[in-house]
C-alpha cells in the first residue's frame, strides 16, 4: 500500500478510533500543538504496528516523521512497501526451498524426532520422570553466626 491519500484517510480513521482524536490538518503539527502527548504517541507506534503489519525499533524513532499526518503517512507508506518487498523475498526463499509450494501452501513438517508414519514425537523418558532437584547435588548447609 503505497498510495499515501489511502493511508492519510487509514491514519485519521485510527487516531478518532484509537486516540479520540480529530486532527485538524494532514500538516498540523502533532506534538508542537499538545495534540499529542507522550502516552498517547506510544498508543501511536503501537496502532501503526498493529494495523499496518510492521514492527519499530526504539532506535529508528524519528519524532519529526511523527509530527504530521503527512509525515506519517510517508513513514507507513516506507515501511509496508519495504515489509511487502520483504515477504516476497522470504516467499521466494521459501517457493525455492520447498518450503512452500507454488500455491503458498506449507509443506507439513515434522518436528525433530518424530516418527514418520504416527507423528509422536520421541522423549526421554529419564527427564520427564525425574524432577529437577534429583539433578542438583546436595549442599553443605551454610554455617551459623550468633548475633551479640
Amino acid at each position: 500500500m503505497t498510495d499515501t491519500n489511502a493511508i492519510i484517510r487509514r491514519l485519521g480513521a485510527l487516531f478518532v478510533e484509537s486516540l479520540h482524536i480529530e486532527v485538524p490538518s494532514t500538516d498540523t503539527d502533532l506534538i508542537e500543538t499538545g495534540i499529542l502527548d507522550s502516552l498517547q504517541l506510544v498508543e501511536l507506534l503501537v496502532q501503526l504496528e498493529q494495523r499496518f503489519g510492521f514492527i519499530i525499533k526504539i532506535d529508528e524513532i524519528d519524532l519529526d516523521d511523527l509530527r504530521t499526518l503527512a509525515g506519517i503517512a510517508r513513514l507507513v507508506a516506507a515501511r509496508t512497501a519495504g515489509a511487502a518487498s520483504q515477504m516476497a523475498q522470504v516467499f521466494s526463499l521459501e517457493v525455492r526451498h520447498g518450503a512452500v509450494d507454488e500455491q503458498g501452501n506449507q509443506a507439513q513438517l515434522r518436528p525433530r524426532g518424530a516418527e514418520p508414519w504416527t507423528g509422536r514425537v520421541e522423549t526421554n523418558r529419564v527427564s520427564a520422570i525425574a524432577s529437577p532437584r534429583d539433578s542438583v547435588p546436595d549442599e553443605p548447609p551454610l554455617p551459623s553466626r550468633s548475633v551479640r
